[in-house]
């Protein structure tokens, strides 16, 4: 825990772990709220797909701008943006004036807001303690967070059964505005200057040739781009229906809570365990993320489903971990922000596809069924990455 003595380290953890704590919540609020007025699996769908695409489409401008201007000021921005777009959401519900077309819009702004500042949230964990300490930063930090869903996924089905949706999303305004004063306390320096700036689309094509000049950097963010293609449908549409109609409507807030006792357990280990191989042992676990899908499919009881939830976590924390510190150990400073942003639109960009197209797929198919195929292919492409000689030699170095 020493790296805590960081000032400016302990500032940019708080931001993030309260941001965190509000955006546990509100995934489960707004899931309730378009049910509640009568939308379908697809319209969910829909709901959540607006929020993907919206993130995705800004995500590659916020890694360019996250790489030109101060990191902390675009994330106090997006952050104040976001507090607005969810307070007039949450004042919609609140007033018995929402609908399911205002909730779309209103959660494709915050995902604009979100894409804005997630690059750059990313990049300055390094500026933010020694090289040295970078793992032990990198861990923490997502401990910390983790943690922080945990107590929000755990608290937002209570939330909506006892105050309803509208207030569960009310708090998410509030640590969003919590957050951006968190990230005000930083103080670093800008990044340092990379000579005559160029125009936007030409930063992003040297990002995206940062990116190829790593096979196991875009063979990874491939394998994630089928994760999220078909696991994002999963958790978003199918979740919340299958889980209520087996258990009950507090369950599914529960097993998002298991989720996030996984990623703790996971965010632990990596604070002492440092294999040479990271990205290798990482991969490998990466394959236990089928085990809360096929849950969902087989059980009609709590416990299988939050076994599978925890073991989804604790194997993509892992992996996580390991994927973070690859990056930053073996990425230019000055590209770090538009490779993350290349890593979150490559890894997301099918998510609104797989959102939009879940509920009628699913309701063909039959929820069961397709969850045995989204589980196939989570497991199966995770296990194929590991035939690249790139992933499973790349080493971790000192720090």
């Amino acid at each position: 825990m020493s790296v805590f003595r960081h000032r400016n380290f302990r500032y940019l953890v708080v931001g993030a772990g309260i941001d965190s704590l509000g955006n546990a919540i509100t995934p489960v609020a707004l899931a309730f709220a378009v049910l509640d007025l009568g939308g379908s699996p697809t319209e969910l769908g829909l709901v959540v797909a607006a929020f993907a695409l919206a993130e995705v489409v800004t995500t590659l401008f916020g890694g360019v701008l996250g790489d030109r201007l101060p990191r902390k000021l675009m994330m106090q921005g997006s952050a104040y943006g976001a507090a607005v777009s969810q307070a007039f959401i949450a004042a919609s519900l609140i007033g018995d004036w929402s609908s399911i077309p205002l909730l779309a819009v209103g959660s494709a702004v915050t995902g604009v807001m979100g894409a804005l500042s997630n690059p750059s949230s990313s990049a300055l964990t390094p500026q933010t303690v020694p090289a040295g300490e970078l793992a032990s930063a990198l861990a923490l930090r997502r401990l910390v967070q983790n943690g922080a869903l945990l107590l929000g996924y755990s608290t937002g089905g209570l939330l909506v059964a006892g105050f309803g949706s509208g207030w569960a999303i009310g708090i998410d305004a509030v640590t969003f505005v919590l957050a951006a004063i968190s990230f005000q306390l930083i103080d670093v320096p800008a990044v340092a200057e990379r000579g005559e700036r160029q125009r936007m689309l030409t930063e992003m094509r040297e990002g995206a040739v940062e990116v190829f000049r790593h096979t196991w950097l875009w063979l990874l963010i491939g394998q994630a781009l089928l994760y999220h293609l078909f696991y994002g449908g999963a958790q978003g549409v199918l979740g919340p229906i299958v889980v209520k109609r087996a258990v009950g409507e507090a369950a599914w807030g529960l097993a998002l809570a298991a989720l996030m006792a996984g990623f703790m357990l996971g965010g632990l280990l990596s604070l002492r365990w440092r294999p040479r191989h990271g990205l290798r042992i990482g991969t490998a676990c990466l394959a236990l993320t089928a085990c809360f899908p096929l849950a969902m499919a087989v059980s009609d009881q709590l416990w299988p489903i939050l076994l599978g939830a925890a073991l989804h976590g604790f194997g993509l924390e892992i992996f996580s971990v390991n994927w973070d510190l690859s990056i930053q150990q073996n990425v230019d400073p000055d590209k770090l922000a538009r490779v993350y942003s290349f890593d979150v639109v490559g890894s997301f960009v099918a998510r609104p596809i797989g959102l939009a197209l879940t509920g009628p797929i699913a309701t063909a198919a039959g929820y069961d069924r397709w969850l045995f195929v989204v589980a196939a292919v989570m497991g199966g492409s995770s296990l194929l990455a590991l035939s690249s000689g790139d992933v499973r030699r790349l080493e971790r170095k000192n720090g």
